[in-house]
């Protein structure tokens, strides 16, 4: 079935900057045709500087009936939403917007959520584990908390800048006191969840981020880079035995809180 908008489309935005990769639009114009959905999502790719201005104007569209919002962006829509879920108010961010019946919005964080639910659909439980987290980026603080929330025994993180990985385990300890958590370098055969959320990957000729050689089979290891699918990290630990989890696990898991979010689930 072809995707057709008439003048009773509803509408969804993808915004962000840049936005020349992102999968969204692909992904749900495609779910919307094969569902028979009337709605269409178009991406919007927006500066910073001029974010606030394009969301104050976009909130008086009336067949307008949500957002999925990417990177610069997370932080800046909260000024626009009426009323959050738990996992935007723990990480002090938003990537879903919903409008709600009586015209207010509704956001919610599916980056951390979407990461955990990508684990569970490769068989890869986070409860009692002792986990290795290197990046502590925007998307890596949601990963992080919801690791938490999610039971994990132990957390060390791992980030270039020492000062923003000691903020995330403050958040943390504080969020989550019973947590032994802590921020350093780390040998990941101590750990049995071992997660690449830098940038490290995306590029042929990219180093490893940690020695592969020390993972053992009884090492998870995932890599949110999602281009390619399969980076050399991910080759290397399933060469070694390693259950693996991949970007795409994410997107997918985030699609489905997605779905029901605004209602598209099959």
């Amino acid at each position: 079935m072809s995707l057709t908008i008439s003048g009773a489309t509803r509408l969804y935005v993808l915004l962000g900057d840049p936005l020349d990769k992102a999968r969204s639009p692909e992904y749900y114009n495609a779910l919307f045709a094969a569902r028979g959905i009337d709605a269409v999502l178009v991406p919007m790719e927006v500066a910073s500087q001029e974010f606030d201005a394009l969301l104050r104007a976009m909130k008086s569209v009336r067949n307008l009936d949500g957002l999925i919002i990417t990177m610069p962006h997370k932080q800046a829509v909260l000024a626009h939403l009426d009323r959050l879920g738990e996992a935007a108010e723990r990480v002090g961010a938003a990537n879903v917007a919903r409008r709600e019946a009586d015209g207010r919005w509704f956001g919610d964080m599916y980056d951390g959520p979407g990461f955990v639910g990508g684990l569970r659909a490769r068989g890869i439980a986070p409860e009692g584990r002792r986990a290795y987290l290197l990046g502590c980026g925007g998307v890596a603080r949601a990963m992080a908390l919801a690791l938490a929330e999610a039971g994990v025994a132990r957390l060390r993180l791992h980030d270039l800048d020492a000062q923003r990985a000691a903020a995330l385990v403050e958040t943390l300890r504080t969020q989550y006191p019973r947590l032994d958590c802590e921020a350093g370098a780390a040998d990941p055969a101590q750990f049995d969840l071992v997660i690449n959320a830098t940038p490290l990957g995306m590029q042929p000729g990219d180093a490893l981020p940690f020695d592969a050689s020390r993972l053992t089979p009884r090492t998870a290891v995932a890599d949110v880079t999602t281009k390619p699918e399969i980076t050399p990290l991910l080759a290397a630990a399933r060469e070694r035995g390693c259950p693996i989890a991949t970007g795409r696990d994410m997107f997918e898991a985030q699609t489905l809180l997605a779905e029901r979010l605004f209602g598209w689930s099959a």
